[in-house]
């Protein structure tokens, strides 16, 4: 932070600050974990953080990305009153993909009045969004055929070339004027190759992968990175309002990818982390209830850190986010950076772990059930 105050950051640094503030946002009064009780009236009393301070450092790191913002490609936009004041594009919206992710998107746009029409490769997960008034496809080419915006959220960069130039798949739906924008988490190099494939067929495309979960999905809190066409991501607001709490536009294809990875390594590092201090305090006879409470009065506090740590006490690893999704976007960055001759270390050793936490059985679970691996002695 003191590095920050005494000089001036460029955009890039600036704006990576503000994504892990947007993500990892302090809670100035947390609850206290259950299991633990409080023996003293005032515990931080000996501890010199002062609540207000965080959320005032927070403001004017927010203030000075703005800032530097208006003088490069990154732009920025709010979903103001918590997505209340959504006003819904008149043009029809198609939706691909109805996993953790794309469930909590569909539903806020029909909830804000959205045109929708959805279809999933396993037809039943369309039903209760059929009962909320959506439309169906038979195929993803109907679907791109029969509407204007065509939005997408797909596992990985293998199924999402699938969608686009599989039998029936995007591609065969797209003609001049037609909009697709993918919201997967994809290596820069099949965003690219997507764009032009669409692209080619006259059709617009956008990249606009989210940061976030199952939790900020369903209450239209995501975070929004997009990359490509600007007057698609433009006719796309509407919809961006409708699920996220802040979208970004980052310039030309690749772009919003590149980032994406990046934050999500640093998320899955972080998460590799946690659950290996965690298993430490264990090994040491330390409780764990205690240190999430201690971890709760300091400068880590977070509702994502609380979360995790809760799902780790209990042992309950319901998924929020899928950890073998987590450990996919591991393997991306690593790639990313082995690409540019630059080592990510610290990631490649969180992959390990997480590599580990899938011969478990855990590829289905929550990113958090990565404990489980650190908790396997040698």
């Amino acid at each position: 932070m003191k590095r920050l105050n005494s000089q001036k950051c460029n955009a890039l640094e600036v704006f990576i600050m503000q994504l892990l503030i947007i993500f990892f946002e302090p809670q100035d009064s947390l609850p206290e974990p259950s299991t633990v009780k409080r023996w003293d009236a005032n515990p931080i009393a000996a501890y010199k953080w002062k609540p207000g301070s965080c959320s005032a450092i927070i403001q004017k790191l927010k203030t000075t990305a703005e800032e530097e913002a208006e003088s490069t490609s990154i732009q920025a936009a709010d979903s103001t009153a918590t997505n209340a004041n959504v006003i819904p594009t008149d043009k029809r919206i198609g939706f691909l993909g109805l996993g953790l992710m794309g469930s909590g998107i569909v539903a806020n746009l029909l909830k804000m009045g959205h045109i929708v029409t959805v279809w999933n490769r396993t037809g039943e997960k369309c039903d209760p969004f059929l009962q909320e008034g959506a439309g169906l496809g038979r195929t993803p080419a109907e679907v791109v055929s029969t509407c204007d915006i065509t939005l997408s959220c797909i596992s990985d960069p293998k199924a999402a070339k699938d969608l686009v130039l599989g039998p029936s798949g995007v591609l065969q739906g797209i003609r001049p004027g037609k909009c697709y924008v993918d919201m997967s988490t994809l290596d820069p190099e099949t965003s690219t190759e997507i764009s032009q494939v669409i692209t080619s067929r006259g059709g617009r495309y956008l990249e606009a992968p989210v940061s976030g979960n199952r939790q900020l999905s369903e209450n239209g809190m995501l975070v929004i990175l997009a990359a490509g066409d600007k007057a698609l991501f433009d006719d796309c607001s509407s919809c961006f309002q409708a699920m996220g709490k802040k979208s970004f536009y980052l310039g030309e294809v690749g772009n919003a990818s590149k980032m994406m990875l990046i934050v999500n390594m640093i998320l899955g590092s972080f998460m590799a982390s946690v659950a290996e201090g965690f298993t430490l305090a264990k090994i040491v006879s330390q409780s764990q209830d205690v240190l999430l409470y201690i971890l709760s009065q300091g400068p880590l506090a977070c509702a994502f850190l609380d979360q995790k740590c809760q799902s780790i006490l209990q042992g309950s690893f319901k998924p929020d986010f899928l950890l073998k999704h987590i450990q996919k976007d591991l393997r991306l960055a690593i790639a990313m950076g082995d690409s540019v001759n630059h080592s990510t270390p610290v990631a490649a050793a969180a992959n390990e772990v997480f590599k580990k936490a899938k011969t478990l059985d855990q590829s289905e679970n929550d990113m958090s059930a990565v404990y489980l691996a650190c908790n396997q002695r040698p």
